[in-house]
């Protein structure tokens, strides 16, 4: 019997050689917190059914976590595989149009590898990594004029969205390097829930409207992407769409059909819409009639910015600490302690969903391995059966093989979270060492970076992180006090 060259066995038995290559989009929440889906929070009174049925068609990762608790350095990190403190970035977020792009112009990002192995690229939403403002001859911003080192610069052939959050100047849509009207007007500065900042406006811009019309622009880049002149095998191009959404971040502004569709007032309506909003992706996914071989990955940039109620306690609408609540039982972030900024769970312990028929994702999985959103990088390389770049994503490593539910083989290094003011937290295993005194967030007490004491918490026995353990074990806390300086050490 003749023998099976070794090239078509590796065909035959690895997934990413055998199929072609697979569509891939990356959805991106603002601010959504793990405790805001329902399939993840059966307590919740905010209906997801989209987010629901998207877990149970692929892997439900339970332990999954943006790099930073805010969203600047998290989306630096997602499109780069690279932990945003090592960056010029190290506390906090950019606001347009004061700070100047933070991508490295050689760093290797996402859509830039995809780029170069044949992918369409598209970015659909907010992008909020800084871009080159035009200047009048006295140094002022021009927002109505062409702009530069944007999303287009780092990968994507096309975008469409707003530059920052949705409660950040200029409000206006963008498109590749020009916003698409005049900001011919001044938005005024409004409180809470629909809190904005007083700047350059474009009239016709309604924040109520982005939602839907992200979903618009993101379905109509799918469709022209699958038309039918592009799905012979032999030249169709798969594409790549980055679908940052602007909810549930403030302003709490959901769209006035979905007003009074959740019990619990603005803020649960607008993650209702948010989930309406990832619905209409996923059905322009499967009217492609490519779903099978689609990647999919949904996840938030960080915890929500909603504090947990306490039983009994009756919030109005107006109050600061819980913009857009009524008096109505819900846990933004699930039993995790802290929000959005913190360095606790609740800051950057999010909700993450995989699905991938043809990859061997099965439905119904639920994977336990501690991952990071830097992970998306390496994980999108293994799929595509391509090297990730010399020199890019360190500190992206692959979750395809969980995903798939094998083995992983060489274990992940510790996993880092980053606050909003720069503390930092190793995670491995069932351990978390908190290496500052503090929050570093939101929440008090918020401390200081490397101060002492440190909080040493067991996750698995402790999810709330009630209990400090430093004291009792020294040595756990050591190791990994060793391993966040040698993480922090290698550039």
């Amino acid at each position: 019997m003749k023998p099976v060259p070794l090239f078509t066995l590796l065909f035959l038995f690895h997934p990413a050689l055998a199929l072609a290559k697979p569509n891939i989009v990356v959805i991106l929440a603002d601010d959504m917190g793990y405790g805001d889906v329902k399939v993840l929070n059966p307590k919740s009174r905010i209906p997801t059914p989209h987010l629901d049925a998207l877990s149970r068609s692929g892997a439900t990762f339970l332990d999954a976590h943006s790099g930073s608790a805010v969203c600047t350095p998290t989306r630096y990190g997602l499109l780069t595989g690279r932990y945003c403190w090592r960056s010029r970035l190290k506390s906090g977020v950019l606001f347009p149009p004061r700070d100047k792009p933070l991508i490295e112009d050689d760093r290797p990002t996402i859509a830039s590898y995809l780029k170069s192995h044949g992918y369409q690229t598209a970015m659909v939403g907010k992008w909020h990594l800084g871009i080159e403002w035009a200047r009048d001859g006295k140094g002022k911003v021009v927002f109505d004029e062409p702009f530069t080192n944007g999303p287009i610069e780092k990968g994507f052939e096309q975008w469409f969205g707003i530059a920052a959050s949705l409660d950040m100047v200029p409000y206006v849509y963008l498109r590749d390097h020009q916003a698409v009207a005049r900001c011919s007007t001044t938005q005024k500065a409004i409180g809470f829930p629909k809190y904005v900042r007083a700047g350059p406006r474009d009239p016709d811009f309604d924040p109520g409207d982005v939602l839907d019309d992200l979903a618009t622009e993101a379905a109509t880049f799918i469709r022209k992407a699958t038309s039918p002149d592009k799905q012979d095998p032999a030249t169709r191009k798969p594409y790549f769409l980055y679908l940052p959404l602007t909810g549930p971040h403030k302003p709490v502004w959901p769209h006035e059909r979905f007003v009074g569709k959740t019990e619990l007032g603005p803020y649960g309506d607008f993650v209702h819409q948010v989930d309406h909003t990832v619905g209409v992706i996923l059905k322009a996914i499967e009217d492609s009639g490519q779903g099978d071989n689609t990647l999919v990955i949904y996840t938030s940039d960080n915890g929500s910015f909603m504090y947990r109620r306490k039983d009994g306690e009756n919030h109005h609408l107006a109050d600061e600490k819980n913009q857009g609540y009524r008096p109505a039982d819900h846990s933004a972030n699930h039993h995790w302690r802290g929000t959005k900024a913190d360095v606790w769970e609740g800051g950057h312990h999010v909700p993450f969903f995989v699905r991938w028929e043809k990859g061997g994702i099965k439905p119904g999985r639920q994977v336990t391995r501690v991952s990071c959103h830097t992970d998306i990088f390496a994980t999108i390389a293994e799929a595509v059966g391509q090297p990730v770049p010399a020199g890019g994503a360190r500190d992206s490593f692959s979750f395809l093989p969980a995903a798939r539910g094998k083995a992983a083989g060489k274990p992940r290094p510790g996993v880092i979270n980053h606050s909003a003011a720069g503390i930092f937290a190793i995670r491995k295993g069932p351990w978390k060492l908190v290496a500052g005194n503090g929050s570093g967030g939101r929440q008090g007490p918020r401390g200081k970076p490397f101060q002492k004491p440190y909080h040493l918490y067991n996750l698995t026995e402790d999810p709330g992180e009630t209990r400090n353990l430093i004291e009792q074990k020294t040595q756990i806390a050591s190791r990994l006090e060793a391993e966040l300086a040698t993480i922090r050490g290698n550039h």
